[in-house]
């Protein structure tokens, strides 16, 4: 609805077990130790620095420390106060991690910390006079929406940036590679020196959480790094942004542009991977059918025809193994009769690599794209999904589905007063309208007369039976509230909820199961690199609201319904049956004693289509996210029952007994 109306028990917070169902539901899960690439993805074994090294490390940060305190104390703009902060966060996690993972880590935690003291100094008088560095690398930071983490992305303007204040500039937002080293201070400390001379566009490299290939709020981190940096800095134009990067960066380039191309006017994506099976080494040949319906959230080939909106400049070494990343591209774009552009660049001889004739080679190519810029109002639009999570394209797009996770196509032409639209496997559409102009929609040979509106709007069209017709958001959102529907931002899986704010809450009493939020905060902390902050039920309903609408959020409740009282308020509403003496789920009765229900769901304490979470954090476990990226695809489906299986060497083990995806009415399918 936001989209019309206002345009763990038991430490489940990762992973599934290898465990068969004995009710037959769910099959054999992948072991992430079987299912890896040739590679070797550990980080490096950690040496830490000698003592002088260690104590200046202390010394330095504990000055830091009391210089943020300091800043803190004279209320300086927080936009000004964490491009301080950062600093301060990058060598206490090098420290508490014990990320010594290179001989140079000692030297750039102290570089860290002498840049932040330095920095520090700068912002006492409450401005960021550092970011006015044309030519120079410069570290920036943005405050996240998802766990209120300060993250690092890195700038390098042009050295002339500035000089014409008319010039609009381009912006390359450049994706790093896997790096089993990489931390804050590593990040910090490497992005350093000045720019070529003859450098002609902005340069934005992302943090993005680390090493998990810009999924879930590593995809966030990307739009949200550059959110802040263009809301800061004048000159950017926001129709010539390219997205690029190689390995790792390949693999975020192919999911986040092609999953949503009206960002970009070029996309340049260098090996990395863009399918889950055929990449991953030994996974089996067909996984359960809640994870095979989500992969098509995960995986970017299944998205191949969105090239009809943005231009694909792929390069691949001739011996790289992850050339075969662009090759399913083209493969997939052989039937496709439509017009696009897609250009393989491809280095005779040469392995995983991208050296500067063939980085020179694509930046020609970006070129032509680039200078022109991307038409915001295309004629025409042809966008494709198997989610209401990607719902669309410049002026047109998707809010929910006939049929989930199955192909869904909007072609839409404008032309004039007149818009012609061809849907497939959609049932809602939402469409920008001129302000002040009668429309007319001709949808699936249906004519709509739009309802005209003052300002330029973002209107729906709801099918209903077979017919199309314009939506009232009030009414929908009343309707929605009352039975809930699979919709934009409200379609699930369960690792979607972990992409927007998260109000995060253990047991504040006793319950029947001893409940923890241990492993999935270490996690998170350790992994996407931020701090959850636990939240109360006072505090949850002072959350913050913006003209009758609370903001996008979803709730994360862990623990049973006598030991946490949201979890309490909350079941009536959900499809399951929860107390002491009974568990029901999907119609099945266990033992609550031993099982433990998981799941996702349209939260019932908040009427604006947001999330609650029950009993769990992402679905993958931690030997998935030290290993490939292509392992982080959702396990869990929209909900679960697990059984614990606690032993002391995995106190978090537990086996998968039942699990699925609810259907488009949040509904468990009929069977």
């Amino acid at each position: 609805m936001r989209c019309l109306a206002a345009l763990l028990l038991f430490a489940v917070a990762t992973g599934v077990a290898a465990t068969a169902s004995p009710a037959g539901q769910d099959a054999k899960q992948p072991d992430p130790k079987k299912t890896q690439p040739k590679g070797k993805f550990d980080p490096p074994k950690a040496t830490k620095p000698d003592e002088a090294t260690m104590k200046q490390i202390s010394e330095k940060t504990e000055l830091l420390r009391k210089a943020v305190e300091a800043l803190k104390a004279k209320k300086i703009a927080d936009d000004v106060l964490i491009e301080v902060e950062i600093y301060l966060k990058a060598a206490e996690n090098i420290v508490r991690f014990e990320e010594w993972y290179a001989a140079a880590s000692g030297k750039w935690a102290l570089t860290t910390l002498d840049e932040g003291l330095a920095r520090a100094k700068l912002a006492d008088g409450g401005k960021a006079v550092w970011r006015d560095a044309p030519g120079k690398w410069v570290n920036r930071a943005y405050r996240s929406q998802v766990d209120g983490s300060i993250q690092p992305y890195a700038v390098l303007l042009p050295a002339d940036f500035g000089k014409d204040p008319k010039k609009k500039w381009r912006l390359d937002i450049v994706l790093h590679g896997r790096d089993g080293s990489l931390t804050e201070a590593k990040f910090i400390a490497t992005h350093g020196g000045t720019a070529p001379k003859d450098l002609g566009y902005i340069q934005l490299e992302v943090y993005g959480r680390g090493n998990n290939a810009y999924r879930w709020a590593g995809e966030a981190d990307v739009f949200e790094a550059q959110g802040a940096f263009q809301r800061s800095t004048p000159g950017i134009d926001p129709q010539r942004v390219v997205l690029r990067g190689f390995s790792m960066g390949g693999a975020g380039t192919w999911h986040l542009g092609l999953h949503h191309p009206s960002r970009f006017c070029v996309i340049g994506p260098g090996a990395g991977f863009t399918n889950t099976h055929g990449y991953i080494a030994s996974l089996p040949k067909e996984l359960p059918d809640y994870q095979e319906k989500c992969l098509r959230i995960y995986d970017a080939v299944d998205y191949a025809e969105n090239a009809f909106n943005v231009p694909v400049v792929a390069y691949s070494g001739e011996k790289d193994a992850q050339k075969k990343a662009a090759d399913n591209i083209e493969n997939a774009l052989k039937g496709f009769k439509e017009p696009h552009h897609f250009t393989h660049l491809v280095a005779p001889g040469l392995e995983h690599q991208m050296p500067k004739p063939w980085q020179d080679k694509a930046e020609a190519e970006y070129r032509k794209y680039a200078d022109k810029g991307r038409d915001t109002r295309p004629k025409r639009v042809r966008f494709v999904t198997y989610t209401p999570r990607y719902d669309g394209c410049d002026w047109i797009g998707v809010l929910a589905l006939d049929k989930m996770y199955e192909k869904a196509v909007i072609d839409a032409t404008r032309e004039d007063s007149q818009i012609v639209v061809k849907t497939s496997n959609v049932r809602v559409i939402w469409l920008k309208v001129d302000g002040g102009k009668k429309t007319t929609v001709v949808i699936d040979d249906q004519k709509v007369e739009m309802k005209p509106h003052e300002d330029d709007y973002t209107d729906g069209l709801e099918k209903v039976g077979v017919k199309w017709q314009q939506i009232d958001p009030i009414t929908y959102q009343k309707r929605m509230a009352e039975r809930p529907e699979k919709w934009k931002g409200l379609a699930g899986p369960i690792d979607d909820a972990f992409t927007t704010e998260l109000y995060v809450l253990g047991p504040i009493g006793d319950g029947w199961h001893t409940a923890s939020l241990k492993q999935f905060t270490s996690l998170w902390d350790r992994y996407f690199r931020g701090t959850l902050h636990l939240t109360t039920p006072e505090q949850y309903n002072k959350r913050p609201r913006v003209a009758n609408y609370s903001t996008a959020h979803s709730l994360i409740l862990f623990g049973d319904p006598e030991g946490n009282p949201l979890i309490a308020k909350v079941l009536p509403k959900l499809p399951i049956t929860w107390t002491k003496e009974k568990l029901v789920v999907n119609g099945v009765e266990y033992d609550p004693k031993t099982h433990v229900p998981v799941l996702i769901y349209p939260n019932p304490l908040d009427d604006n289509g947001n999330y609650v979470v029950i009993n769990s954090g992402h679905t993958f476990k931690e030997a998935d996210l030290k290993g490939t990226n292509a392992l982080l695809y959702p396990r869990l489906g929209d909900w679960a029952v697990l059984k614990p299986t606690p032993t002391a060497k995995d106190p978090a083990a537990f086996e998968v007994v039942a699990a699925g995806l609810f259907d488009e009415n949040w509904q468990f399918p009929k069977k």
